[in-house]
């Protein structure tokens, strides 16, 4: 039977295959996704908790609330974002944009080889202390070659210097909690000043009770740290204003760990701690 010249070459009377590609998806509304980046305020359709994007890994996406409530979901759809539904998807690498900084904002030197450690030393007052410097300033420590340590409380500070022994290319650099005037950190700060060795020891502090108040307090959602009373031991204090767990000293710890969490770099740290630390790291640093 011949074939219809019609049939080859006219237009299709019949139109495409209903069934070609993907007919499923015809009609229906796609969800935009949209990278869980860290401070991203999201919204939970199914109950309306809503809260800031505190961390993230390959499945779930942990969102911090106003009040510091955490709550940790998976990935994938249910979230909204300016009201509008999406699909939260974890960050994609981001290249590096010209030279790298360090968490203190200086540059960052790569492929630097491990540098030995100075005779001198930075002392701060406890575990805490030690732990802030080092995620901010711990990359530029160990470029340098300085090593922190923690005195367990200020009250040791002159015996400690004795068995440290500063001198000449021995210096000590020490950052004290609460040093303003008439309190018992400056009478220390003073007597070692006079002390035997004061010309190659720095005694530097900031005005706040704990170094815990050196944190904006913007990075744990609030406007500000609370006031204690006298009598009540600062941190329990904090976490209880806070409603926080506050019991057991392991619910001081996480707490700490939670405040130490939000920090980033220097640019979430109050100044008078900033420049204390600079000042301590150009003295221990310093030619002899």
């Amino acid at each position: 039977m011949p074939t219809s010249t019609h049939a080859q070459n006219g237009p299709d009377r019949y139109g495409d295959d209903v069934l070609a590609g993907d007919w499923k998806a015809r009609g229906r509304r796609v969800i935009p996704t949209v990278e869980a980046e860290r401070d991203l305020v999201v919204e939970l359709a199914a109950d309306g908790f809503c809260g800031a994007v505190v961390a993230v890994n390959a499945q779930h996406v942990t969102l911090e609330d106003r009040f510091g409530k955490t709550r940790m979901f998976p990935l994938g759809h249910g979230f909204l974002v300016d009201g509008e539904a999406v699909q939260l998807v974890r960050p994609k690498p981001k290249a590096p944009a010209g030279r790298l900084r360090t968490a203190s904002g200086s540059f960052a030197v790569e492929h630097a080889p491990a540098k030995v450690a100075l005779p001198s030393r930075i002392f701060v007052e406890g575990r805490h202390d030690a732990e802030l410097v080092e995620k901010v300033w711990g990359a530029d420590l160990r470029i340098e070659g300085v090593v922190v340590e923690y005195l367990e409380g200020v009250d040791v500070l002159a015996e400690q210097l004795d068995d440290f022994k500063p001198g000449p290319g021995r210096r000590a650099g020490i950052l004290v909690d609460h040093l303003v005037p008439g309190s018992k950190e400056q009478r220390i700060a003073d007597a070692v000043r006079r002390g035997p060795h004061g010309a190659n020891v720095l005694v530097v502090g900031h005005p706040y009770i704990d170094v815990w108040q050196a944190v904006k307090p913007a990075r744990v959602g609030r406007e500000a740290w609370p006031v204690i009373p006298r009598g009540t031991e600062w941190k329990h204090g904090v976490c209880e204003a806070f409603g926080w767990p506050h019991d057991e000293q392991a619910d001081i710890a996480r707490a700490w760990q939670r405040i130490l969490a939000q920090v980033r770099g220097y640019g979430d740290l109050e100044p008078a701690l900033l420049a204390r630390v600079e000042e301590l790291i150009d003295f221990v640093t310093a030619p002899a």
